[in-house]
């Protein structure tokens, strides 16, 4: 009976859209991690994200956070992009461009319960939404491992993947967890533009994704100086790291970007109005980072690009 209930949730996550799935017996999560995670937040890691403090106990043990669960079912979902912004432009995080994933990720494992049989009562659907650590059990579930850029890397497709969960009172066959399989590369560490990867422990306040995401602040000189023309998010790590050569761009309708969004330039971004924002990322994550902080960062990638050959010339004959 378990094999079977395994073998229909995996053929139904798939029928679903999702990329790959596996399942990992409920448990709290093993001593090494908890330690990990205890001395990370004790240093201060986390930065100003005072909600990773909340319910440590939960996160740390997944049966606090649902009476009677026994199997956690881990999901991913593709989004690499198929489109990407002109050359020269400002350039937004690939999992931005389209649809909020939240929304997208938690509504099709609902489906997935239904498919299954399972009433409200049930299970309960997890996507980066309560403290779970993603990550970790989606190793648990054989999905793949943690890379030296800190992503769940699944081998031949990469890392560019949502992640969700679906908490079930039912047991099921458990999958074996994968071996990380990164051996030797450090093309990621070598890519990150703070150099915060590699470091240990792992300090959130020097990685260019929350400066321009969650830090609410003035951005670090640091990030400021190593930018670019990026105004959300960070890709650097993803795009350097082998295994993403083999990603395929995701085919889910909603993670697709708006025309408008892609043709967006220089000029309209630095005019971007509080009313254009919204109607532009309407349902969208990059409301994270809330207008102020989109402009913040439009600002300051602005300061920093460099003089055209043109109008260096300009200057020089003014001279």
């Amino acid at each position: 009976m378990s094999s079977e209930l395994s073998n229909k949730i995996k053929a139904e996550a798939l029928r679903l859209g999702f990329f790959a799935c596996g399942i990992a017996k409920a448990e709290p999560v093993d001593v090494a991690t908890q330690r990990q995670m205890h001395e990370w937040l004790d240093v201060g890691g986390h930065a100003d994200m005072a909600y990773m403090l909340n319910h440590e106990d939960k996160r740390l043990n997944p049966l606090l956070l649902m009476d009677g669960v026994k199997s956690i079912v881990c999901v991913a979902l593709n989004y690499a992009p198929s489109k990407h912004f002109p050359e020269g432009e400002y350039k937004i995080a690939a999992y931005a461009l389209g649809q909020d994933y939240h929304t997208i990720v938690k509504e099709k494992l609902h489906l997935l319960a239904k498919a299954i049989g399972l009433g409200s009562d049930d299970y309960r659907a997890f996507c980066d939404s309560a403290p779970v650590l993603e990550r970790y059990w989606a190793v648990k579930a054989g999905l793949g491992w943690i890379g030296r850029n800190h992503q769940l890397i699944i081998p031949h497709a990469g890392s560019m993947f949502f992640l969700g969960e679906l908490f079930i009172k039912e047991e099921t066959d458990y999958d074996k967890p994968m071996e990380n399989r990164c051996g030797d590369c450090h093309k990621c560490i070598d890519a990150c533009p703070t150099k915060v990867l590699g470091t240990d422990p792992f300090c959130a306040e020097h990685c260019l994704s929350y400066q321009l995401i969650e830090n609410r602040k003035e951005l670090s000189d640091e990030a400021k100086n190593t930018m670019g023309d990026t105004i959300y998010g960070c890709d650097r790590c993803q795009q350097a790291c082998p295994w993403n050569r083999f990603a395929s761009p995701s085919s889910e309708p909603q993670l697709q970007p708006k025309e408008e969004l892609l043709n967006m330039t220089r000029t309209k971004w630095e005019q971007l109005s509080e009313e254009d924002y919204r109607k532009l990322f309407k349902g969208s994550a990059v409301k994270r980072a809330k207008y102020e902080g989109l402009i913040r960062n439009i600002k300051a990638a602005a300061e920093k690009e460099p003089v055209s050959p043109a109008r260096r010339e300009g200057t020089d004959r003014k001279a």
